[in-house]
Parts: structure tokens; C-alpha cells; sequence
């Protein structure tokens, strides 16, 4: 049983994702906030294994909220709970700060029920970011280097050797671990065992991080 908190200052829309979760017999929503403030003080008594977050909120807002929640937890923590930003994508401004406050990824608003439930089940799995497409598209916009390539900073890389530079460039590119495995000619549970050793290496969190790290270092330049 995956359990799930929602933090939105819109009564309807809580409502609305509250019951779309709750429609599924491995989901339950043990709590909803109208701000972040209130959403830390739930997490703090639940416990959840997912937060469902607004990025604008009043009193305190979801990069702060997200910022709360993660700071006692290491960045590795597999306990801690994962938190999915909600936006509207066009004019949230703040979705990379969000990830840099240890957000694991990203949900827009109007996605499909079923793409709700399915994001809420990938991240708790901690198999990786939502929707590929959604997160290059996020990842490439709000990247602050310079979009002018550069060469690779690869001391921001400790460690990795090419093949996990190699899997990193394609899992920032937005690809999920079967289309790493299909490209490679390799086992999805290889690419599983390669992305955890990026993790680790990297002191990621999550996918989410680690894709922040590759275009931060120069490794993926946005837009290539």
C-alpha cells in the first residue's frame, strides 16, 4: 500500500486527485494540505511514502515545503518520503529549484487518471522520473548552464566509469531503463544496477538529481 499525501491550496483539486488515488486498491491518501506549512506538520504525523505538491502555495510553498521535509533525511535516504511536484508547466518558473530541493520529479496538472496513479507507483518505486517526454522538456527549460556547449566538466563525476557516464547522458535525455537496456543490448536489471551505482556515486537522491548533475557538469548540454 502506497501512502500518499496532497498538498494544494485548491479544495477541488485535492478532492479530485484524492479520489482518483483512492479508486485504486494499492493507493491511500492518509492526508491533504492547503499550504506547506501544513503539509510539513502532516508528513511529520503520516509518515507517507509519497507527497503530491504544489508549487505555489500561500505561507509557505511547495519548494520551501520540499525543502523541509528533505533536510533531515540524506540525500540517499530510501525512507524519506518522495515528493511530485504538480504545475502547470507554462508558468511555474520554479520546478528546477524544486528538484534541487529534493523533489523526485514532476506531474502536470491535467495528466490522465491513469497517468496519476501510474507516476504515484514510479516514484515510490524509486524506478525513476515521471513521464520521460514531461521531464526532458522541464529539465531542458529550467537547466541554468550556458546553452553554448561546453567541454565536460568531469570532476563533478566522481568516480563514474563510461559506462555509467554513457547510461546518465540517456537517463538526462529522459529514457526509461528498458529503453537504456534495448539501445545497450544489456539487461533492464544491469541498467538498474548501473543507475544505483550513478546514484550513489553522484549522492543523489533519486533519478531526478542525477539528471540535474549530468546538466549541470556539461555532460548533456540542453537541447542536444
Amino acid at each position: 500500500m502506497i501512502r500518499i499525501i496532497i498538498a494544494d491550496d485548491q479544495a477541488m483539486v485535492r478532492a479530485g486527485f484524492a479520489a482518483l488515488l483512492d479508486a485504486h486498491p494499492d493507493l491511500d491518501v492518509v492526508g491533504q494540505a492547503q499550504d506547506g506549512r501544513e503539509c510539513v506538520a502532516l508528513v511529520a504525523e503520516q509518515r507517507p511514502d509519497i507527497v503530491l505538491m504544489d508549487v505555489r502555495m500561500p505561507t509557505m510553498d511547495g519548494i520551501e515545503a520540499t525543502r523541509t521535509i528533505v533536510a533531515d533525511s540524506p540525500a540517499t535516504s530510501a525512507t524519506g518520503p518522495r515528493i511530485i511536484m504538480l504545475t502547470t508547466f507554462d508558468i511555474d518558473d520554479y520546478v528546477f529549484d524544486a528538484i534541487r530541493a529534493g523533489a523526485s520529479g514532476f506531474l502536470l496538472k491535467d495528466a490522465p487518471p491513469d497517468e496519476l496513479a501510474e507516476a504515484v507507483r514510479i516514484v515510490a518505486s524509486g524506478e525513476g522520473l515521471l513521464a520521460p517526454s514531461v521531464t526532458k522538456r522541464v529539465i531542458e527549460h529550467f537547466a541554468t548552464i550556458p546553452q553554448t556547449p561546453q567541454p565536460p566538466n568531469l570532476a563533478e563525476l566522481p568516480d563514474l566509469t563510461d559506462r555509467e557516464r554513457e547510461i546518465l547522458v540517456r537517463v538526462a535525455r529522459g529514457e526509461s531503463n528498458t529503453e537504456i537496456a534495448g539501445a545497450l543490448v544489456i539487461a533492464v536489471q544491469t541498467v538498474k544496477t548501473h543507475v544505483s551505482r550513478i546514484l550513489y556515486k553522484l549522492d543523489a537522491r533519486d533519478r531526478a538529481q542525477a539528471v540535474i548533475a549530468a546538466y549541470e557538469s556539461g555532460l548533456v548540454v540542453p537541447g542536444s
